[in-house]
């Protein structure tokens, strides 16, 4: 656990008593704060009170008297659509709020591990697709390579959550724009901008909203290096804002497909090969082509991104090559269930959206792919012009239906189920072919979260035979 310091003796209200705001209880009352727990649900108060925190009701008109902090959990919207109306109270009371990792970042460089001959040292990774699998990169590099390390946030544990970091300690964190957007210090020795496409707008209020959120990461106190893709226009804006011109090396700019020039940091993918430019001079090349926990050009961002960060720290090239090499990939993200009869099953249940999706579809070079689930606005038209390597589409789900009448001319069938779709997929498919299970859509129609989806697909798999 990270205890929180700064509140000692005084009351810290929780909002959204889920894994992060437990979490957040417990680390306030290891730094000497009263934690005051307030949820919705009866349920969760519940949980926290047999846990022995103090239930407030954050709804009362007078329920922010004598309250120095009011920290939200992530899921809860401040802003747009519409403020919370705790958060609303908050405001008016003049109560600072904050969340988990805002404390995080304060809290970190107060505790007795910055005494260690090396302190810990952070990396924090946002974007919008790949930062679950670079992240995961990130902490298995290091890992492999014997570094201390641990990875929290957005995947893995609450960040105050992890233990109390060993000397020389790399600690990850993911973090989605739900916690960059509130968090009132962001400090990472090392920050990542993998990439940008639409998601979770609503919660932002657009796009420009969900760049921000995403550009806090680098503005609120900034990053000792950023790694930064510039495969997007808001990309290039964020680098270009940084730093005083690419000589600086301050920035490590990444792409997959277009070749980096000019006499900065760089560091792109191209062809299956992942190539290191330093003042306009190659510093290091690796071939990913037959890394299997890295299929596909999406991948192989991810892999500019996890090197830079990993370069950033002075891991040596060769050290890095090797850890990614033995990398088996993230569950439900291009995730290789099994192979059979020459026929490759491919899990990246994660896939939900259309951007996602066309990435997945990239990565092969003849697909039977299933999709489909409960369809997001827009549907799936925008897929088309990624369907050239789909043998046949298998479609599944609330959307299957509306779904077919998206995908142009690519043959296909609707299963409704996940059971169908691998059985008919699995008939039809050849030596060389990759069965592809992703949706392009969200899981609810049929299973709780895409990692129960995801599951169901590995589980018709493995009864192939």
């Amino acid at each position: 656990m990270i205890p929180v310091f700064g509140y000692e003796g005084r009351k810290v209200a929780v909002l959204g008593l889920g894994r992060s705001g437990l979490a957040t209880a417990r680390a306030l009352v290891a730094g000497g704060a009263e934690a005051l727990c307030w949820d919705d649900s009866v349920e969760a108060r519940d949980k926290a009170e047999a846990e022995g925190f103090t239930i407030h009701d954050l709804t009362r008109g007078n329920a922010f008297d004598g309250i120095s902090c009011l920290v939200v959990s992530p899921g809860i919207p401040h802003l747009y659509p519409e403020p919370n109306k705790v958060i609303a109270r908050a405001w008016e009371a003049g109560v600072p709020v904050d969340n988990d990792i805002g404390l995080f970042f304060r809290s970190l460089g107060q505790g007795d591990w910055m005494m260690h001959d090396t302190p810990p040292r952070v990396i924090a990774v946002t974007g919008s697709n790949g930062k679950s699998t670079t992240s995961a990169l990130i902490h298995h590099i290091f890992e492999a390579n014997g570094t201390p390390c641990q990875l929290a946030g957005n995947i893995g544990r609450g960040v105050l959550d992890i233990d109390e970091p060993m000397d020389g300690e790399v600690i990850v964190l993911e973090l989605s724009s739900y916690q960059t957007d509130l968090a009132r210090a962001l400090t990472p020795d090392v920050a990542v901008f993998t990439n940008l496409s639409p998601d979770h707008l609503d919660r932002h209020g657009g796009m420009g909203g969900y760049f921000a959120a995403k550009r806090r990461l680098f503005a609120e106190g900034g990053p000792d290096r950023a790694v930064v893709g510039v495969d997007e226009p808001e990309g290039r804006y964020l680098a270009n804002q940084l730093v005083e011109g690419f000589e600086d090396n301050r920035l490590i700019r990444i792409s997959s497909g277009e070749k980096l020039a000019g006499p900065g940091w760089n560091v792109f993918a191209r062809k299956g090969f992942l190539s290191e430019y330093r003042k306009g001079k190659q510093v290091a090349s690796i071939d990913l082509r037959e890394m299997v926990g890295l299929p596909g050009a999406h991948n192989h961002q991810n892999a500019c991104a996890a090197y830079a960060a990993a370069r950033a720290l002075n891991l040596p090239p060769r050290m890095i090559e090797s850890a990614l090499a033995s990398f088996k990939g993230l569950p439900h993200r291009s995730q290789l269930v099994r192979e059979l009869n020459g026929v490759r099953y491919v899990n990246d249940s994660k896939a939900t959206n259309v951007d996602a999706a066309a990435k997945a579809l990239q990565a092969f070079p003849r697909i039977r792919w299933i999709a489909g689930g409960l369809g997001k606005e827009g549907g799936i038209a925008d897929l088309v012009p990624h369907l050239g390597s789909v043998a046949k589409a298998y479609l599944i789900g609330f959307s299957a239906r509306d779904f077919a009448l998206q995908i142009g001319e690519t043959p296909y069938e609707i299963c409704e189920t996940m059971e169908i779709a691998v059985a008919k997929a699995a008939a039809e498919a050849e030596e060389g072919d990759t069965v592809l299970l992703a949706p392009a859509a969200a899981s609810f129609d049929q299973f709780p979260n895409f990692e129960k989806r995801g599951e169901a697909f590995a589980a018709e798999v493995e009864k192939l035979g």
